[in-house]
This record gives C-alpha cells, structure tokens and sequence, in this order.
C-alpha cells in the first residue's frame, strides 16, 4: 500500500535501532535536519526509537526502503497527529548518503502524502526546515508546501544563525499540486 515505483514504506521496529544509530550520530546527516549535533549512545537511540517512533500513539513512523535492493535508505514520520482536527506535522531523514541528491525524498514524501490526505483523510500537514537547507525548502514548495511563518535566527551552525521556516499544505493544495 505505501509505495511507489523505486521504494515503499514499512514500519520502524527494534531491528532498525542500530541502522538509525548510525545514522543519528552522524554530523553530515543530522547538520541540516537535527538542532542538535552530538552523539548518541545506543542505548539513548533505542529509548528514542521505542517511546517516540515505535511507541507514540500520535506519530506513525517507517523507514524508507528501496524496492530493488531491499536497503533502508531513511525514515519518516507523521508526529502530532490530531485526527479531531486532521492534522500532523511530517519530517524526513535520508540517512544513507548514497540516495542523496536521486529523487528519493520526494517519492518519499509523495508516498506518505499521499496515505495522509487519501487514507487518513488528513486536511493539512507542516513541517519545519531549517533555512540553509535550501534543496529540501526547493523540494517541499514543489510539492505544494507554503511558508507560513518563521522563527528568526533559532539555530546556530558553522559560525551563522539560520531561521525556522514553518510550512503547511492543505488536502486541496496537494491535490491540486500533484
């Protein structure tokens, strides 16, 4: 159900601990997603992974996997999901570099888009995006995201403060945009 023609989407389990460790603790991936850059212990990855992606009833998480080589290439999620009001923020990390740069986010997003507004039935779903990171801004206005606000100079990386872009798409805006 939750695919496209290169990747399809499957629950976060125990198994991924150590694949998202690797990941979570390195500073090429995390630079322009994480407002944190550190290292994590296994142990602190394993409690993330079973109280927020596994075990949070207001989130549905999966890794991203390629269909021809059966590689988890990263992770995303639905968090906050308040089905009263059909909404829910969504994030994505491609932590396997070698994706970088192919399309996979955007079949990504696609993918969980579209089983938010069409099998959820969910009217609008946020994000948040750091503002140096350009090609995910460039990417999430693709597929019909607006900004719609921003917290000035909240991060501090490589020497300059960088803005938090608040985005949102309606169900409508979506559609219309696909």
């Amino acid at each position: 159900m939750l695919r496209s023609k290169r990747i399809h989407l499957r629950k976060v389990t125990e198994d991924d601990v150590e694949l998202y460790h690797s990941w979570r603790n390195d500073l090429e991936v995390m630079k322009t997603t994480s407002p944190y850059i550190d290292s994590y212990t296994l142990e602190e990855t394993r409690n993330f992974v079973q109280h927020i992606l596994i075990g949070s009833v207001d989130s549905k998480s999966y890794m991203i996997v390629d269909i021809s080589s059966g590689e988890a290439l990263g992770i995303t999620s639905l968090v906050h999901l308040d089905m009263k009001n059909r909404n829910a923020e969504c994030i994505i990390d491609i932590g396997n570099k070698d994706f970088w740069g192919k399309g996979y986010a955007k079949e990504a997003l696609t993918v969980l888009l579209d089983y938010a507004f069409y099998e959820l039935n969910l009217h609008r779903i946020s994000l948040k995006v750091y503002s140096m990171n350009e090609k995910a801004i460039h990417l999430y206005k693709k597929l019909g995201f607006k900004e719609e606000g921003v917290s000035r100079e909240v991060l501090f990386r490589e020497g300059k403060w960088h803005d938090l872009i608040h985005m949102g798409v309606l169900s409508g805006e979506y559609s219309n945009n696909k």
